[in-house]
């Protein structure tokens, strides 16, 4: 599986997309006319957006797992949704944005990752490297590579997985349990 490139021109394009989209939604007026979309951001593509403060503290995160609209449209979707529909937080202000660092990850395809049992789950799970996906009947929940940072120990990292799923922390050890791995081109703005 290879980790798409964009050009630093492409994500220069998807960050200022972004923060364009999230400051016109607060009431800013857009400043200047935008440039053309580059021709490979109109492919398919599935981004994650998020946001912190410049202090480093989560501030929303909404991202699509499956490529399923152009990579330029999912991108200024899910800046919506994270500035403003991220259950977990209150919409973004427009006297907060200037506060606000935007992170964009896109995603590879999920592919299922085949194990045998706990363990082997374990060992071939890549810290820092793989985004993982569980899912068990109606519960889903998905972790970015980013997220091994703050949770750098697998079975943690798995409890916490399933835990926002809203499965017991020890789903990660039952023989249904469905994973996926993705791994993800990061880029940010300058905090």
């Amino acid at each position: 599986m290879t980790t798409p490139t964009l050009t630093p021109e492409e994500r220069q394009y998807l960050l200022t997309l972004a923060r364009a989209t999230i400051a016109e939604a607060t009431g800013r007026k857009p400043t200047g006319k935008r440039p053309p979309v580059p021709p490979r951001l109109k492919e398919p593509g599935a981004a994650f957006v998020t946001l912190h403060t410049r202090a480093g503290e989560l501030r929303g995160c909404i991202g699509s797992l499956v490529a399923h609209r152009p990579l330029v449209e999912d991108v200024r979707e899910n800046a919506l949704a994270a500035a403003f529909h991220d259950p977990r937080f209150p919409p973004v202000s427009a006297a907060e944005l200037d506060n606000i660092v935007i992170e964009i990850s896109v995603l590879t395809p999920p592919q299922p990752l085949d194990f045998d049992g706990p363990d082997d789950l374990i060992r071939k799970l890549r810290p820092n490297v793989d985004g993982v996906i569980i899912e068990r009947g109606w519960h889903r929940a998905t972790f970015l590579p980013q997220v091994w940072e703050q949770l750098p120990e697998p079975e943690e990292f798995l409890a916490h997985l399933c835990y926002k799923a809203g499965l017991p922390v020890n789903a990660w050890r039952w023989p249904d349990l469905k994973v996926s791995i993705y791994q993800v081109e990061e880029f940010a703005e300058e905090a």
